[in-house]
């Protein structure tokens, strides 16, 4: 399990592409998003790189890892 932070999020239709975003990549069980505090919880083993290139190039910023 992995966490993030993620700026740029600001409607559900947000959530929703880093949820679909992050859920796309091998290895990943599952990804809980907190719209209100940016948290996002990323269940399973993939790359936190693969996970930080997905977020980005859904238009979202990671703003650190846990």
């Amino acid at each position: 399990m992995m966490k993030l932070q993620v700026s740029g999020m600001t409607c559900g239709g947000c959530a929703r592409s880093v949820t679909r975003a992050i859920e796309a990549l091998p290895l990943v069980e599952r990804a809980l998003v907190d719209l209100k505090t940016g948290e996002v919880i990323v269940e399973g083993t993939a790359d936190k790189q693969a996970v930080r290139q997905a977020v980005e190039e859904a238009g979202f910023e990671v703003r650190g890892t846990a």
